[in-house]
């Protein structure tokens, strides 16, 4: 799906936490706030002070431990209004997005796009 951004956004997290499937996580916090954005975890992981983890990508094991179910990044797209990008995947009220232009890739909140036709 092709999204038209509607309200800029600019990453507040330079050194996104960056995930492979089966690495050991430390979940933290539930991500508590005003906007739609259920199910994310504040994850740290050896070497990395932390961010933010959709519940999809973690699995709890015995003993209180975690792992990650697949590859993952945390890495937001800075867009300005105006830009299309190409969504990939939604969860939890972000999407995956390329910016064909910039050729750049990273999760953008949903409610700073509007969907396009192709």
């Amino acid at each position: 799906m092709n999204y038209l951004v509607v309200k800029a956004h600019r990453s507040e997290f330079p050194n996104p936490i960056k995930l492979k499937k089966g690495a050991f996580i430390i979940i933290g916090e539930k991500y508590e706030g005003p906007e739609d954005w259920e199910d994310w975890y504040y994850c740290t992981i050896p070497g990395h002070e932390g961010g933010w983890v959709p519940r999809q990508i973690i699995e709890r094991t015995e003993g209180g431990g975690a792992q990650a179910l697949e590859d993952y990044t945390a890495m937001e797209l800075d867009v300005d209004e105006g830009d299309v990008l190409i969504g990939a995947r939604k969860l939890n009220g972000w999407v995956w997005c390329r910016h064909a232009a910039a050729n750049t890739e990273g999760w953008v909140p949903l409610e700073n796009l509007q969907p396009v036709s192709e």
